[in-house]
C-alpha cells in the first residue's frame, strides 16, 4: 500500500491549477440552504394557479425554514434537504368579487419522500359555500401544481449543485450533470440492527454480568474523514441509510437505525477520540454501555480502535458482529474507506 502522495492516484496531488480533491476521491459538501431558500421563493411566491373559472395566487411565502447540501464522494452526489414551507394563498371564483384567503402548509420536503408523497395541507379563513368550493379546488389542483414547483426546486438544486462539486481529472473536460450519478440518502430504506437479546433478560433491578469488547478496523481515510463520519449527521445519515438525530457535542443526545440505538456523547477530541454512552433498545432498561473510539491515523491508513465496556455477557458476540456489519462495513460502503490497493 502506497503512502499518501507516494504513489496512490487517490492521493496525488496532479498537475493541475486547483489541486484539491484529486479524481473526487474525499468528501466534500456544498451548503445549499441559501440558494434554496432563494430558489423555493422563486418558484412558489407570485405563483399563479388558475382553471375552470377558479384564479387562485400564492401571495405570501410566510415560512421556510430547514437545511439543504450537496456532498460529493467518489464521483456520486449525495443530496440532503429537509424543509418546512408555509404559503399564504388568496383565490376568487369567476364573477365574485369575494375573495378567499387561506394557507399552504408543506411540513416534510424532503429526500426521505418522493415528491408526490409530501404532505401538502390547504386551510382557508371564513367559510360559505365559495369559499368552500375555492378550497376544494386548490386541494384537488393547487396541491398538484405546487408539487411540480417543488420537482422543479429539486431538479434545478442537483442541477445547479453538480457544477464544480465533481472535478475533471487531469487531461478531461468539465464534467456534464448528465454524466454524474446523484443518489439521495435512503431515508425511506428500512436497515435495523437484528434483536440480540432475549426479552426475558429486559428486567430493571436484577444483576447483570457483562464483559468488555475490544475491536480495531483499518480505513482507507484520514483521522480527520473517520471522524467527520461518525460526527457529522450528513455523513451518519449515508451510511445508516436510516433516520438520524444527532447532537456532536458534549452531552449531545444520539439516535441511529429507527431508535434502535442511542445515547450520547461524553467526549469528543477531533480527530482522535470519541466517548459515547451506547444502548441497543432491546438490552434492560437504562442499561447503557460506554464506547471509547480511538482514532489513530498512521502512514497508509487510519487505524480505528472501539472499547465497549459494560456488555450484556449474553450479547457479545452478536455486538461485536454487529459493530462490523452496521457500522465499519457501511462506512467503508458509504465512502470508499475500505479500497486498499
Amino acid at each position: 500500500m502506497a503512502k499518501w502522495g507516494e504513489g496512490d492516484p487517490r492521493w496525488i496531488v496532479e498537475e493541475r491549477p486547483d489541486a484539491t480533491n484529486v479524481n473526487n476521491w474525499h468528501w466534500t459538501e456544498k451548503n445549499a440552504g441559501p440558494w434554496s431558500k432563494d430558489r423555493l421563493k422563486e418558484l412558489l411566491n407570485k405563483f399563479v394557479i388558475a382553471q375552470n373559472g377558479v384564479d387562485c395566487k400564492v401571495t405570501e411565502v410566510e415560512k421556510i425554514d430547514g437545511e439543504a447540501s450537496a456532498n460529493n464522494r467518489k464521483g456520486k452526489l449525495i443530496f440532503f434537504y429537509e424543509w418546512d414551507i408555509k404559503l399564504k394563498w388568496e383565490g376568487t371564483l369567476a364573477g365574485s368579487k369575494d375573495v378567499v384567503k387561506g394557507e399552504v402548509h408543506i411540513p416534510n420536503l424532503s429526500e426521505e419522500n418522493d415528491v408526490s408523497e409530501v404532505d401538502i395541507s390547504v386551510t382557508i379563513k371564513g367559510s360559505g359555500e365559495e369559499a368552500q368550493r375555492v378550497k376544494a379546488f386548490m386541494h384537488n389542483v393547487g396541491r398538484d401544481k405546487i408539487r411540480k414547483q417543488l420537482t422543479e426546486y429539486i431538479r434545478s438544486l442537483k442541477e445547479e449543485f453538480s457544477k464544480g462539486l465533481i472535478l475533471p481529472k487531469k487531461g478531461e473536460g468539465p464534467v456534464k450533470p448528465d454524466n454524474v450519478s446523484m443518489i439521495t440518502s435512503g431515508f425511506n430504506k428500512k436497515v435495523s440492527m437484528e434483536p440480540v437479546v432475549s426479552p426475558k433478560t429486559n428486567q430493571v433491578g436484577c444483576k447483570l454480568d457483562t464483559k468488555s469488547i475490544e475491536i480495531s478496523e483499518k480505513f482507507q481515510c484520514r483521522a480527520q474523514e473517520f471522524y467527520d463520519a461518525m460526527t457529522r449527521i450528513e455523513m451518519v445519515t449515508a451510511f445508516t441509510q436510516g433516520h438520524v438525530k444527532l447532537d456532536a457535542e458534549k452531552g449531545g443526545k444520539f439516535a441511529l437505525f429507527g431508535g434502535n440505538i442511542t445515547g450520547e456523547f461524553r467526549e469528543l477530541v477531533p480527530p482522535k477520540k470519541i466517548v459515547q454512552y451506547w444502548r441497543y433498545k432491546q438490552w434492560p432498561d437504562q442499561h447503557f454501555s460506554e464506547v471509547t473510539f480511538n482514532i489513530e491515523e498512521k502512514d497508509d491508513h487510519t487505524l480505528v480502535t472501539v472499547k465497549q465496556d459494560l456488555v450484556p455477557t449474553a450479547e457479545v458476540d452478536q455486538t461485536r458482529d454487529n459493530w462490523r456489519r452496521y457500522y465499519f462495513d457501511s462506512i467503508k460502503r458509504a465512502f470508499g474507506f475500505g479500497a486498499f490497493l
